[in-house]
Formats: C-alpha cells, structure tokens, sequence
C-alpha cells in the first residue's frame, strides 16, 4: 500500500471526506486526484441536495471535469460522502469512465448518520472486476447537525 501505484480518488462537498483523502495521500505516498463534476453542484446545502435526488432518482451521471489515468495504478483509495443513502452521482460517473479490472478498490466513505446505504450493491455493480476490500466508514454529520441547530435557535426565537 505505497507509492505511485497507489491513487487516492475522492468526492467532497463539505470537506469531509478531502481531509480522509489528504492524510492517505501523505500517509501512503500515493498521488491524489479530486473527482468534480464539470458543472459544480450549488453551494447551498439544500439546493445541492435536491439536485443530487434528482440525479439520483433520474438515474443521471454527470460528467466530470476531469479524468484520472487509471491505467497506472494497482490501487484505488476511492473516498464519497453517502448523498440521499446511496453513492453519489460524480463517483457513479467516475466508476462508469474508468476501467478498474484487477485493480483494488478501498472505499473510504463518509456519511452524516444514516450509514452507507446502497453505496455497498453500487461500488459491486459499478466496477464487477475490481477486487473491493472492506470500505471505512465514519460518520461526519457535522454539517447537518449545525443546520438543525440553527433551524432549532430560530424556530425557538420566533416563539
């Protein structure tokens, strides 16, 4: 699990999930690729939110900004954020573009409290050649939790 046969590939929205891949990368010596969609989500949380369940639910796999070169690596730490309890669309269209037969995939996930979802049954159909170990799993709901938060602060001043 070192040097440059070792990608680590992620997805983040609230940074979550970039400070997992950040320490991997420095901890592995691995190369680092950030997954982006060619057209950023909204950086408000709900309306990010609502595109991606509609994503989802459409079945839509956006296309990315940019691709990694797969071809080089025997391992891919691949790192997402679990949106609407399953993998989000940028890692279903990442998982699509590249060819990942006799490669070894370590999902890493991040998840605000739900657990990882359909995520599992995803990465499996997704990527049927690939060798996928046991993902790591941690829960990062702070964003959320800061949300209900202040909903629940407002709602008590507006009593």
């Amino acid at each position: 699990m070192t040097g440059a046969k070792t990608l680590v590939a992620y997805l983040t929205r609230s940074g979550n999930t970039r400070v997992i891949a950040e320490t991997l990368h420095r901890q592995l010596g691995a190369d680092l690729f950030e997954i982006r969609p060619a057209r950023p989500y909204p950086a408000d949380y709900e309306q990010h939110v609502a595109q991606a369940t509609r994503e989802r639910d459409s079945g839509y796999a956006p296309p990315l900004a940019a691709q990694a070169d797969i071809a080089r690596y025997d391992e891919i730490f691949l790192g997402f954020p679990i949106w609407g309890e399953t993998t989000p669309p940028p890692i279903r269209s990442f998982l699509k573009a590249h060819e990942l037969g006799d490669k070894t995939l370590r999902p890493f996930i991040t998840h605000g409290g739900y657990g990882v979802g359909e995520a599992p049954s995803v990465l499996a159909s997704h990527a049927p050649a690939a060798r996928i170990e046991k993902a790591f799993v941690l829960e990062a709901d702070q964003e959320r939790r800061t949300l209900n938060q202040v909903r629940d602060w407002l709602a008590h001043l507006q009593t």
